[in-house]
């Protein structure tokens, strides 16, 4: 007979097969992402007494839905568990197994989202639920938050959220996506939380031209070839390393040599050193952790074109992260630097242009979160991240919340591994992080709503 633990978690493998299955893909357009599905899916799940339910849909088919166990003490801090609804898009060519099936093989959940982030979306709402059932009576508010297009900027997600219905909503602390992850020796082992995040600099560089035919390009003013020049430069532009203090602390735990960490504390020599590094994927990462990042990744032009038409106009859509300290201001010397004498031919629009984010350590929930880790893993240390891409704990950050990226992984899913499924082919999930994920959420509410 199976354990009320391996109960709990097989329950949370069949509803992130569930999730993966409803195909919640977010492409970024405003019809996308249909995440009703998913709000729905867990809405049924949730139902029951001492659950309070809300739905909230700014466009059709982007449906949120905010669960909520009243607490016995208002002036008790409330929790939030959020976990986003949408998943980014896939080619299927380049996957082993049915990218939306769900399957279970080997002891691993296949499919997009396996891993961003329904895995926690969904373990999280297990917890939710068996503390609601369990007769669990909070002290603060306790809330579960399953939020629509949080992979394309949270404009029918979090941000509406908190632009038009912040009470629904607002928790005094957070936990999110993506933190769990083991790190340094069997000797002096740690497990990531991620406290702050890289700001996130959206632009929208018009290129424009002369109209002409395709058949004459001789002399011609061609938008386009115009373009490539602007993305060209955008690619090759390195600015100088920058550290912060987050920075400093993961460096210090990384079980390298003391000449190694120094090079990566040496803004003259630590260029040379990624440029060098042998594993391509913590070199990227590394990069991004100190530097801000220009990627050029969408040109476009908001009229049909032809073959035989010389165009006029070329929207260059580009993803900007910026490190802690760096404003508008900042952004725009970056993209004249970059950019030389082509800066004055280009128009720049912000497509979205949030800084970076950091929370504070100093608190009941880190100290909570610390011994629920020693749980199953009584030597582990938390260390905290400062990850390069953007969740939805920055919206809540930017209300006041306390918001961390949380949860507990396998220590035999390596961190390398973990990231190349982030958007990537494959993405799966081992049933072990499922259960230990589940068992975490409940081991940090308990304790910190008691």
């Amino acid at each position: 007979m199976a354990t009320d633990k391996e109960a709990r978690t097989q329950t949370t493998i069949e509803l992130l097969q569930t999730l993966i299955r409803n195909a919640c893909v977010n492409d970024g357009t405003a019809a996308s992402g249909n995440e009703v599905l998913n709000s729905d899916a867990l809405e049924t799940f949730l139902e029951g007494p001492g659950i309070d339910i809300e739905t909230f849909e700014p466009t059709p088919g982007r449906k949120s839905l905010v669960a909520r166990i009243a607490g016995t003490d208002p002036n008790a801090p409330s929790l939030c568990l959020m976990g986003h609804t949408d998943v980014v898009p896939v080619n299927p060519e380049g996957w082993d197994r049915d990218p939306f099936g769900g399957e279970l093989v080997d002891g691993e959940v296949w499919g997009r989202g396996a891993v961003d982030m329904l895995n926690l979306t969904s373990s999280q709402a297990v917890a939710f639920k068996h503390l609601a059932t369990s007769g669990f009576r909070p002290s603060g508010d306790f809330l579960y938050f399953a939020v629509a297009d949080e992979e394309s900027g949270s404009a029918h997600g979090a941000q509406w959220m908190a632009d038009h219905h912040p009470d629904a909503i607002m928790a005094d602390y957070v936990l999110t996506e993506n933190g769990g992850l083991h790190t340094g020796t069997s000797e002096q082992p740690y497990i990531g939380v991620n406290i702050g995040e890289k700001g996130v600099a959206w632009r929208k560089l018009r290129v424009k031209g002369t109209p002409g035919h395709g058949s004459a390009p001789f002399k011609s003013d061609n938008a386009l070839v115009r373009a490539a020049g602007v993305i060209q430069r955008l690619a090759d532009y390195r600015p100088p390393a920058q550290f912060h203090e987050l920075w400093r602390q993961q460096v210090s735990i990384l079980d390298v040599d003391e000449e190694t960490k120094s090079i990566m504390l040496d803004t003259d020599r630590i260029d040379d050193w990624l440029d060098a590094h042998p594993v391509e994927g913590v070199a990227r990462h590394f990069y991004s952790c100190t530097h801000t990042t220009f990627s050029p990744n969408l040109a476009e032009s908001d009229r049909q074109m032809k073959t035989n038409v010389i165009p006029d106009q070329i929207d260059v859509n580009v993803d900007i992260r910026t490190l802690p300290g760096e404003s508008t201001a900042e952004v725009q010397a970056h993209l004249d630097a970059a950019l030389g004498d082509l800066a004055d031919q280009v128009e720049v629009e912000i497509i979205m242009n949030d800084p970076a984010s950091v929370s504070q350590m100093d608190n009941p929930l880190w100290d909570t979160i610390q011994k629920a880790v020693n749980q199953p893993f009584p030597t582990a240390r938390l260390s905290p991240q400062f990850i390069v891409g953007f969740t939805d704990a920055r919206v809540y950050r930017e209300l006041g919340s306390v918001a961390y990226g949380a949860g507990l992984f396998s220590p035999d899913l390596k961190s390398s591994d973990f990231m190349t499924r982030f958007h990537g082919h494959n993405e799966r999930i081992d049933v072990e992080s499922l259960s230990l994920t589940t068992q975490f959420w409940l081991d940090v509410c308990r304790d910190f709503l008691s």
